[in-house]
């Protein structure tokens, strides 16, 4: 049976997301918190974007943060992908409130010598938390600067002691059609599935992410662990995860399964390499002031990480490998 998928892009350069203006977002969030403090009854579908997060203790890592100037809370929490929850990019926010964050566990499986389920408490425990101050780049040509709060991928995979088979990282989201409303269509092939060459997992730009802006991750943006690649495109950097796999050989990835010729496995912004439907060599950046009109600016390779992050694929082809 052929199931028509309808992907971020099939809208051309400009969304229907992108066609409401970014202050009505930032208006009704406002209008959400003043009901919810006047004890007002809202749309339990709305109701995520009001939720209250939880405050974190972390300390600053100036090393790994950029310069750039970073988006409001608001614009981060109101302008997402997150296909479980709806295709455009008020979805997330309006239809993730009755998501459940917790309890929260993650298997642990494959080539390595430590395995098991454990609780995302067991995950926290050994880590001191830091918030780096990441470029996010989207496929769709469209940015944002964001104070993520987490911890280096590699102090947490090396727990679990993955061995020489161990070549590449597999992730996976949870599957919760009862309140991802998105899941309940045939828009993905669920669960969401990622992976990472090992060397690229254990970089140390590579973070799992469990907040931003100092608080708990809210459910639009990938409660309650999520991965950040800031060198590749957006869509790698899979949420809400609850499965992470050392495998021997390169595995799925769904947005290159359903669309091989649009989305490579490795997924590196490059100015170069072009979507087959438009060009990636600039970008737009959320919340620069000038609203769905803002300013185009250069993509930057490797979204600007190219001192770090290009002896990874020294000798690769980066247009065939893309």
């Amino acid at each position: 049976m052929l199931i028509n998928r309808h992907k971020p892009e099939d809208c051309a350069c400009i969304l229907p997301s992108e066609i409401t203006p970014e202050s009505a977002y930032l208006n009704r969030r406002d209008l959400l918190k003043a009901a919810v403090a006047a004890g007002l009854v809202i749309p339990a579908s709305w109701q995520a974007e009001a939720a209250e997060t939880q405050k974190l203790n972390y300390t600053k890592n100036p090393g790994f943060s950029v310069t750039d100037k970073p988006n409001t809370y608001e614009e981060i929490t109101s302008y997402n992908n997150f296909y479980e929850f709806g295709t455009n990019k008020e979805d997330p926010a309006r239809n993730s409130g009755s998501f459940k964050p917790t309890p929260w566990s993650v298997k642990i499986g494959g080539e390595c010598d430590v395995k098991g389920t454990f609780t995302l408490e067991d995950i926290l425990k050994p880590h001191a938390l830091e918030e780096r101050i990441y470029r996010f780049r989207c496929v769709e040509a469209w940015s944002m600067v964001i104070p993520w709060v987490g911890f280096p991928l590699k102090d947490l995979l090396a727990r679990f002691k993955p061995n020489s088979k161990a070549k590449y990282v597999a992730f996976k989201t949870i599957v919760r059609p009862s309140e991802m409303i998105g899941q309940r269509s045939g828009t993905l092939d669920w669960p969401y599935v990622e992976g990472l060459r090992i060397d690229e997992a254990m970089h140390p730009l590579s973070l799992m992410i469990v907040g931003l802006y100092g608080k708990t991750l809210p459910n639009q943006n990938g409660a309650p662990l999520r991965l950040m690649t800031p060198w590749k495109y957006g869509f790698k950097n899979i949420k809400s995860i609850v499965e992470i796999s050392f495998v021997e050989k390169q595995p799925p990835s769904t947005w290159n399964i359903t669309a091989p010729s649009e989305y490579g496995f490795y997924s590196n912004v490059n100015p170069s390499v072009d979507h087959p439907r438009w060009s990636q060599a600039r970008e737009r950046r959320i919340g620069a002031g000038g609203g769905l009109f803002n300013a185009r600016q250069e993509t930057l390779m490797f979204n600007g990480y190219e001192t770090q992050v290009a002896s990874l694929y020294k000798g690769m082809d980066l247009k065939k490998y893309f």
